[in-house]
Formats: structure tokens, sequence, C-alpha cells
């Protein structure tokens, strides 16, 4: 399909991204070894394993705060709706130096920050568990706090449950573009609250493991998905992802590669924000579905190659260049760095 044929939506020009989300301190350990190796397939209905770590580094992380991080770092200014703990002052503060919006993070001083706890083997597979502190009170923070007569589009990533439910519910009846990713929550919500959630969404996004849990919970394929939501993005991992995308002669599937990685992969966490946030910035820059879903591959290769989910910032130079030796040289990314498609 030619670059004319298969636009990207150009989102308005007035108006803020709005991510809504997690924010969180990620607890990131390395096991030398591979999780297989030490699970028994005849034992797993009694699951009882420890794994000796070599490695452990406390990072800021979270998927709202991964996502508007990674927006601001390709030149959006994004406002973080958001809830956090006592003890993350300083977290917000950083965040706020680097880009984003923290005029809509509350800090909540009777609480701890949520916490990610999460460790990787050789293979970059992952075991995790989540503590959810100040998050549980993102339920109180609604979307009508981010004034929403000036959002251009709304980010519903892994949250409180019932704040999920809420902002897909007040995106619907504002008639807001909202993106919905459940990602680390499809193991928590149920079928029904999945299929409340992405009712009404321009886009949704899941990884192929999220996927298939998501059908399994709700009974409906990737065609059935497609009949629901404008745009579907499935990710894959090393083997790219494919964008799905509704038009005047019926879906087109976009299959997007991976971006070359340059030094070795050191951690996967994060990986999917970073893509998203690509993605969300190509939509925004009005770029065509297949350069949107590459910005997205590029800025997710740069966090495997970093330790923690938010990777140190680049220049605009460096970006552009990632991205013209993983694909081609491509204009339009100009648009990515200007502040005339960033409304603050």
């Amino acid at each position: 399909m030619t670059r004319e044929a298969s636009p990207s939506l150009r989102l308005p020009e007035s108006g803020r991204i709005v991510v809504t989300g997690s924010v969180a301190f990620d607890y990131l350990m390395r096991f030398p070894g591979r999780f297989v190796e030490h699970l028994i397939p005849d034992r797993m209905e009694r699951l009882s394993v420890s794994f000796l770590v070599d490695e452990m580094r406390r990072v800021p992380g979270g998927c709202g705060s991964n996502i508007a991080y990674g927006l601001a770092l390709l030149g959006e200014k994004p406002l973080l709706l958001a809830t956090a703990g006592r003890d993350a002052a300083d977290y917000r503060d950083w965040l706020g130096r680097q880009g984003v919006d923290v005029s809509g993070l509350r800090i909540h001083e009777d609480v701890f920050t949520a916490s990610f706890f999460v460790s990787t083997d050789s293979d970059q597979n992952q075991l995790a568990s989540f503590y959810t502190g100040a998050m549980a009170r993102a339920r109180d923070l609604p979307l009508s706090d981010a004034a929403p007569g000036a959002v251009a589009l709304v980010v519903i990533s892994p949250n409180d449950p019932l704040a999920m439910a809420q902002y897909a519910a007040e995106c619907r009846e504002l008639a807001i573009p909202f993106l919905y990713d459940p990602s680390q929550q499809v193991a928590r919500l149920s079928g029904e609250e999945l299929l409340a959630g992405l009712a009404g969404a321009f886009l949704l996004v899941a990884n192929e493991y999220e996927f298939g849990i998501l059908h399994q919970k709700t009974g409906l394929s990737r065609e059935d998905l497609e009949g629901r939501v404008p745009v579907l993005v499935i990710t894959h991992g090393d083997a790219g992802s494919i964008i799905s995308v509704a038009g005047p002669r019926g879906r087109v599937r976009h299959e997007i590669p991976a971006a070359l990685l340059e030094r070795p992969a050191i951690d996967p966490t994060g990986v999917g924000d970073a893509y998203r946030a690509g993605l969300v910035r190509g939509i925004r820059i009005g770029a065509p579905w297949e350069v949107a879903g590459r910005i997205g591959s590029v800025a997710a290769a740069l966090v495997l190659e970093s330790l923690g989910p938010q990777p140190p910032r680049y220049a605009p130079a460096e970006f552009l260049a990632r991205y013209a030796r993983s694909f081609e040289e491509e204009p339009l990314l100009e648009r990515l760095f200007s502040d005339e498609v960033t409304p603050g």
C-alpha cells in the first residue's frame, strides 16, 4: 500500500496528550540461569520455587510515567495524570525536569508509591509481582482534573482497575479518543471488565501473550477485536509488531519490523511502554502507520539496551540516526522534535 493510501490519524493540533497509569519504583533483579530449567511441567499445580538472583537495582518506573517520559524524549509535552506515595517527591520533580507536565501527579503522604518486583533470566523471561500502594488512589483522580476540553488523546495504561474503567467511561462520555492498554492488568481484569474498557477505544495495544489472555477471557479473536476498535496493535518482541487499521476499503495490516540492536539487550522492562510512546508520538505528528510503528520500534530498542525502563536522554540527531540505520532516512521525523506539533 502506498504511503498516501495509509495515513495515520492526525490528532488535533490543540490539546494535550494525557497519560494515565501507574507511577512506581521498579526493583530489577537478574537471575543468571533460565527459569524453564527449574520448572517441572507436571508439578505446576503445586509450584514452589526460589531463584537466587545475583543483582538488584531500584529504578524509577511505572507504566504511566514510563510512557510519559518516552513521549517527552520524543518532543511531546504530556500531562501525567496519576497518583504516587510520600516517597515519590524527588521522582516527580525529576520527571518535571525531563519535560513531563506533573501538575496532574498527586502525592499521597500516608502511603508508599507502587512497587514492581521483577526477576529476569538469561532468556529475557520475567517473573514479576506488583504492589499497588498509592496507585489504588487513582480511582479518586478524575480525568476532568486534566481540563477535558483541551485533551487530544488519553492513554489508559495499567493502573488501578477502577481507575482504568472510569477513564474509559469518561473518554466515551466526553468523546475523547483514547488508547486502551490493559498490559499487565489482563491477569487481574475479568473478561467483562476488558470488554467494557476497550469499548469505544481508538487504539487497543497488547503484546502477543497478553492478547492470548485477552482472547481466553473474552472469547474474542483478532478478527473480532478488529471489528470493535479502529486500530489494533499486537507486539511480538524481536519479531516486531502488527498494526491493523480500519479504512474505507477494509482493514490494512502493517507489519512493523523490530529496530536493530546496536548494543547488547540488557533488560526488557519498559520496552512495551517505550513502543507505545513512540507510536503515539508518531500519530501526533501525522506519520503514516508504518512510520509511527517504526518510531515505536526504535524507542523500544533504546530501552532494551538500557538498565531500567527509562533510558538516558538522547539527542534528536541520535534518534534520527538510529531510525535511519534500522530502516531508512525519513524526512517526516524532523517533526518529532518540532514545537509546532507539540501543544503545551
